[in-house]
């Protein structure tokens, strides 16, 4: 497997190529003749898990603007290289994912969060009941399996680890590999990887498994913050203003219901959710969600959200040059809640 670093830039550099031939060829496909802003949004979903925009749509939050699923992805940063080449109009991902992208000069920018840790929803860190891997000197020599590389699961790990007394050298040593989060859990059992990253509902269904323990999560690291967010292309953003509103504000409306209901509502909406799209998922997955984890109220992003990761990359040498301002990565500009307004 090639170096993450290597991997990266080569994706970074593939999208950027992508991007300048796509705006090269007049990205202008999303608004419409007359200078009509676009009332369809394409996007990417997720297997068995139904996304805050998709909520939001059910929930009637989305009004007149129609979300149009073109597929699945199992990682943030194809997501959001997804829409920087305009393949989809939003895409989510790890807030370090999306500071990369910009710094590699894709036009893209953060709108509102969309997911997060606390008490309740975070991501863990396991491994088998039996293993000897206690502490961060441990995994030297040893494979940690998470959903993708160079994001939210890596930055955290590394985070770990460093402050565990490793070296970059001794870092070096601990062997990351990819895996479809429906079968990170697996890969773990059968002993093909010695650490796994699990999240979300797929955490807690592993969990109530029995067989393994956690070595640390996010949360005990770091505290809760929201981890993630969507972004638009800037010039989708110009085209259409108030799409981009009605979007964001329709997001943080999903986030403070789902925040408010009892938890059993809300998975029973996420349940009729996959039935009714009729994508021919497994349900089991919603049954065991707690919270979306988002930090502020209606998805608003706060500076600390980039800056934590900004310092960690610039520290690991992934970022070159200036360190970029939290303040030029996102806007809540878009966003009701916030004015205080509670997308009212």
């Amino acid at each position: 497997m090639p170096s993450t670093r290597q991997s990266l830039r080569r994706t970074l550099a593939a999208a950027v190529t992508l991007l300048a031939l796509t705006t090269a060829a007049g990205c202008g496909t999303d608004a419409a003749a007359g200078g009509r802003q676009t009332k369809e949004l394409r996007y990417q979903g997720s297997v068995g898990q139904v996304t805050l925009p998709e909520l939001a749509a059910d929930l009637g939050y989305l009004g007149d603007v129609k979300l149009n699923w073109i597929g699945n992805v199992t990682g943030g940063p194809a997501d959001i290289q997804a829409t920087a080449t305009g393949q989809t109009d939003f895409g989510g991902a790890f807030n370090g994912a999306i500071v990369k992208l910009q710094a590699a000069k894709a036009p893209i920018t953060a709108v509102v969060a969309y997911y997060g840790s606390d008490a309740q929803t975070f991501q863990g860190y396991y491994v088998l009941d039996d293993s000897p891997i206690r502490g961060p000197r441990d995994l030297i020599g040893k494979k940690v399996g998470m959903n993708t590389l160079g994001a939210h699961a890596e930055a955290v790990l590394k985070t770990w680890l460093v402050k565990g007394g490793l070296t970059p050298a001794e870092i070096a040593k601990v062997e990351l590999v990819a895996l479809p989060p429906v079968n990170t859990e697996q890969s773990l059992r059968q002993k093909q990887i010695d650490l796994a990253v699990l999240g979300g509902v797929i955490r807690d269904k592993a969990v109530a498994a029995g067989g393994i323990r956690t070595v640390f999560t996010d949360y005990e690291l770091l505290g809760a913050f929201s981890g993630g967010s969507y972004v638009f292309r800037n010039d989708f953003i110009t085209r259409n203003p108030e799409t981009v509103r009605t979007f964001t504000t329709g997001v943080g409306k999903a986030i403070e219901w789902a925040r408010t209901q009892p938890r059993e509502t809300v998975v029973a909406r996420l349940e009729s959710i996959i039935a009714k799209r009729g994508r021919n998922e497994d349900p089991s997955l919603v049954r065991y969600w707690k919270s979306t984890g988002v930090a502020g109220k209606g998805g608003v992003i706060s500076d600390r959200e980039f800056a934590t990761w900004i310092d960690w990359l610039a520290q690991s040498g992934e970022l070159k040059g200036e360190k970029p301002k939290p303040g030029d990565l996102y806007t809540n500009k878009y966003n009701e809640f916030a004015a205080g307004g509670g997308g009212a």
